[in-house]
Formats: structure tokens, sequence, C-alpha cells
């Protein structure tokens, strides 16, 4: 039997779009490493040298920056309501990111918390926030 153009163009979009996320898959797991490389590579593989953990620092903003790129393609192959969706859990986690983040450090200026605020708990706060975004899109426009 013979696909329509309907569902060829539909095939199509669907290998793009799995091209597009096994690259994000990719470049975020490059720069997980290159972010090891770059914090514990000073201490354990070259004595903190300044040149070779600039080029740590250096490769990891620019694989970071590449997984950025690969995450717009993810989301230009999206249909719009898949679009919406994401748009929405980004823009949540942000916001909680940014007025969370604030008030973190705002408590150990007033000496309300003993202890330095972490960007490791922020990143993980953002983290959670955008899978509840996820989940709170894909529930609502079922």
């Amino acid at each position: 039997m013979k696909k329509t153009n309907t569902e060829t163009k539909t095939n199509k979009a669907y290998s793009k779009g799995r091209v597009s996320e096994a690259k994000v898959v990719y470049w975020g797991l490059a720069w997980v490493l290159a972010t090891a490389g770059a914090a514990f590579g000073p201490e354990l593989l070259w004595g903190y040298g300044t040149l070779m953990t600039s080029v740590a620092v250096a490769t990891q903003l620019a694989l970071g920056f590449g997984m950025i790129w690969a995450f717009k393609g993810v989301l230009l192959a999206m249909d719009d309501l898949q679009r919406l969706i994401q748009l929405e859990a980004i823009s949540l986690a942000l916001g909680v990111g940014i007025v969370v983040g604030i008030s973190y450090e705002l408590l150990e200026d007033v000496k309300l918390i003993t202890f330095e605020p972490e960007i490791s708990h922020l990143i993980i706060l953002i983290g959670l926030t955008y899978l509840f975004g996820l989940f709170l899109g894909n529930r609502h426009y079922r």
C-alpha cells in the first residue's frame, strides 16, 4: 500500500525530530563530561595549571552553547502544541529559578541560614520545576 503525502511528511518530521533529540543527548553528555573535567581536572589531572584550566572551561562553555543550539533544533522540529508546552515549562522554571534563587541568596545575606547557598541546589530546583511544568502542560493539553 502506497503512503499518502501527509503520511510521508509526518514520517519525515518524526525522523527529523528523533535525530534532533539524539543530537541534544550527545551534546548534553559531552557537556556533562567537559563540566566534570573542568571541575575536577585542575586538582586531579593537571595540578591547577592555568592554561589547561582555561582550555577546559572554554571547552565546557563551547559544548554548553552547542547543547543549547541543538535544543533549539528540537524545538523547531516540534509541532505548535509541543512548543507551547515547552515554552510554558521553561518560563515556569526560569521564573521559579530567579525568584527562589534571589531569595535563597538573601537568606544567607541576612543571616537566616548559616551555610553558603550552592548553585547546585538552584540547578536541581530549576530542573525539577521544568519537569513539573512539562507534566502539567501535557496533562492540561491532553
